[in-house]
């Protein structure tokens, strides 16, 4: 049976994760959880580990400090590859990814090698976010669209299915970027590797429980590496 490893990073998230193991399990049998906690102060990386003990299909990787999404994502992605995936999905542990939507993420990578769910495509689909948000959100994805000159419509948004053929061929290891910038530059290495990319558009739903963990940091970490990737790759570098 295929095989399907869903990569979730945490960090005090241990408010959310009851409800989202029963509804990431339930979408189909063939998908997995694996857990990214990095020692996680709420105690999160410990209530994973006593579902891991009592469900097969979750898994979780300890690491030793909170360093980062990208960081968290460059172990998660080499441990999924390493249990075997055949597909890797990235979702994030606050249920603003919706796991109803699995099913399609699914369905669509049979035709594909990627599939990206964007907040985007079809107009604004994100709820319950303040409109500064989802201006800064929304005009910082055209500016990254304008200087890397993706043809994606949400370059930062996280929530995708990958083939394991894709990823072994991308240098997922070699990315270096914390935050959410680490999206852009795989978003960028796909693309550059050819990879067979299909959108599908999703409701966004801002979290609920738990706080968020994105900062002012991060958001320009975003806008500086949209330059470094396209000088980099006009170096060769990539």
């Amino acid at each position: 049976m295929t095989r399907c490893v869903s990569v979730i990073p945490t960090y005090n998230e241990a408010e959310n994760l009851p409800d989202l193991i029963a509804r990431v399990l339930s979408q189909d049998p063939r998908i997995e959880i694996l857990f990214v906690d990095d020692a996680s102060p709420d105690g999160t990386g410990r209530l994973a580990d006593e579902f891991a003990q009592r469900e097969a299909r979750v898994h979780v990787l300890h690491r030793s400090r909170k360093e980062g999404l990208g960081p968290a994502y460059r172990d998660g992605l080499a441990e999924a590859l390493r249990l075997g995936a055949d597909f890797v999905i990235q979702m994030d542990a606050d249920l603003s990814h919706p796991p109803e939507s699995l099913p399609t993420l699914l369905e669509e990578i049979e035709h594909c090698d990627v599939v990206l769910g964007s907040r985007y495509l079809n107009g604004i689909t994100v709820v319950n976010w303040p409109i500064e948000r989802i201006l800064l959100s929304y005009f910082g994805n055209l500016y990254v669209r304008k200087v890397t000159g993706l043809p994606i419509s949400d370059t930062t948004g996280g929530f995708r299915c990958i083939r394991r053929s894709l990823l072994e061929r991308v240098n997922f290891e070699q990315i270096r970027s914390s935050g959410y910038s680490f999206q852009i530059e795989l978003n960028y290495r796909f693309i550059k590797q050819g990879a067979r990319v299909r959108e599908i558009p999703f409701f966004f739903i801002d979290r609920t429980r738990g706080t968020s963990k994105l900062t002012k940091r991060i958001g320009l970490e975003a806008l500086w590496v949209a330059w470094w990737l396209r000088i980099a790759d006009f170096l060769g570098r990539l």
